[in-house]
């Protein structure tokens, strides 16, 4: 599923996410065995709210020159993405649980956003929650991603950190992601389409693979699915899941070497 950059038509990934009601991104970022990397020892789960922000795509042009897109933040989006992450952090082991906002500037939008996680983190005292302003989470992630754990972000945020993150241990080729809804879930290698390597032996098919894993396991299909080694498991909290029948045409994939 290519999306053309600065043109042509919507994104139809984030089209399949607000129709399926995919709330929840899940990206785990850690080191993998061979692959060459600036850091050691990073095990990290990112948590994205899905639905809405400025990554949902709300704009338009008021006069030309003039384009307007819009920042939305409900009450309601950001409590259950908190949910989600503090139940994540629950069930898998995760220690620590942060959050990473502009709400210095954006004071009524990203502050929406920190007031719910406040409110949902009062439930879960035995998870230890930190904030950070977003630009300085950027700087302590290529410092020191170790003291990371779970991240826990709006939208745009979080795909801007979960890129970042990736780069820590080897690149987006060998980072897999999840797109969680309570009754639908979607699984992908996040990097995109690259047809003009396709075909000369470059491709590099790890995040397709560890995202085929992590399907598995939210499906329960433990044979099938090797041991996750991170200490957080790739089983998410839903309440039920659907699995629709798959289209007869495979969506094209991108091949991403691996840097």
């Amino acid at each position: 599923m290519g999306t053309a950059i600065a043109g042509g038509a919507p994104s139809v990934n984030v089209a399949l996410r607000k129709t399926l009601d995919l709330y929840a991104n899940l990206r785990p970022v850690k080191n993998l065995p061979g692959v060459k990397s600036r850091f050691e020892n990073v095990d990290i789960v990112l948590v994205r709210e899905n639905t809405e922000d400025l990554y949902s795509g709300l704009e338009h042009e008021v006069v030309p020159g003039v384009v307007e897109s819009l920042k939305i933040i409900t009450e309601r989006a950001s409590t259950r993405i908190a949910r989600f992450a503090f139940e994540y952090a629950k069930k898998s082991g995760a220690q620590e649980n942060s959050r990473h906002p502009q709400s210095n500037i954006m004071k009524l939008s990203d502050g929406l956003f920190l007031k719910s996680i406040r409110i949902v983190a009062e439930k879960y005292k035995e998870i230890a929650y930190k904030e950070m302003i977003v630009d300085n989470a950027c700087m302590q992630m290529v410092l020191d991603p170790q003291q990371f754990d779970m991240l826990l972000l709006p939208n745009l945020y979080g795909d801007v950190m979960s890129d970042l993150a990736a780069g820590l241990v080897g690149g987006l080729g060998v980072v897999p992601s999840g797109n969680i809804g309570d009754e639908s879930a979607m699984f992908e290698a996040v990097h995109g389409t690259a047809p003009d390597i396709a075909g000369k032996g470059l491709a590099n098919p790890t995040a397709l693979l560890m995202s085929g894993i992590m399907m598995l396991d939210h499906l329960n299909e433990r044979p099938a699915a090797p041991p996750h080694r991170s200490r957080h498991r790739t089983r998410l909290p839903r309440r039920q899941v659907r699995h629709p029948r798959p289209s007869a045409a495979e969506p094209q994939r991108k091949n991403s070497p691996t840097q």
